[in-house]
């Protein structure tokens, strides 16, 4: 029976990661979603004055479905909130409402990260595509000429493209959430162990990018390797 260790030994203690940061993140948005803050203000109240602070006057707010849903839609120009955001007055959804106002921020100030990243937007969704059925149907026909390897090397660099988006959303997150917390203590939305509450949160959400990341770079490393063995 076939093991594949490069499997085991490169990606699943990756996968095993990303699989502990998202249950992290899940328990922890819980547990300071039961946290009710100080000055009584909901998500959406929190992020408002924010908002309009830099600049961002006419900017709209709005409520959608789910949990921990919540997103900047840079196309549409509006802040979307999952409900228990939107009208909770928790200091997680304080937290997550500003870290939102702060992508916001971000593609009005032009933050390079984000430019950089929405540029290889179009690349990165063909790699996506592309990469696996390419490096698959290399090394299949890899057995009839050498030559084909090649075409599975094509494969394993529009993966590296998936590795660089994510690489690239890594500082967009840290700096969103940077902005949030200088903007929640500057303006005094919340205070003391509130923001120490929040902060748990969004470091917790930032963890969820970084294991993310690890996955692709180790299943990117694993590709490079099959693929060089199979050419030797």
């Amino acid at each position: 029976m076939y093991i594949d260790w490069t499997y085991i030994v490169l990606v699943l203690p990756a996968v095993l990661l990303s699989m502990w940061a998202s249950s992290n993140v899940k328990n922890t948005y819980a547990k300071y979603a039961k946290v009710f803050n100080a000055r009584g203000i909901t998500g959406a109240e929190a992020a408002r004055p924010v908002l309009d602070a830099n600049g961002l006057r006419s900017l709209p707010i709005e409520m959608i479905d789910g949990e921990l849903t919540d997103h900047y839609d840079p196309k549409a120009n509006v802040i979307r909130l999952s409900a228990g955001v939107y009208g909770g007055r928790s200091i997680a959804a304080v937290g997550v409402a500003c870290h939102e106002v702060g992508h916001a921020i971000q593609h009005s100030v032009d933050y390079a990260p984000v430019k950089i990243r929405e540029a290889i937007v179009p690349v990165t969704n063909l790699g996506a595509k592309l990469s696996v059925p390419l490096i698959i149907l290399g090394l299949l026909l890899a057995s009839f000429s050498p030559m084909f390897t090649y075409l599975a090397y094509i494969g394993v660099a529009l993966y590296g493209l998936c590795a660089l988006f994510q690489l690239v959303t890594l500082p967009t997150e840290f700096n969103a959430s940077r902005r949030a917390v200088a903007s929640i203590e500057g303006m005094e939305l919340l205070r003391g162990d509130e923001l120490e509450g929040t902060k748990k949160v969004l470091r917790a959400a930032a963890l969820t990018y970084v294991a993310a990341l690890a996955v692709t770079l180790m299943q990117l490393l694993r590709f490079i390797l099959i693929v060089g063995n199979r050419r030797d």
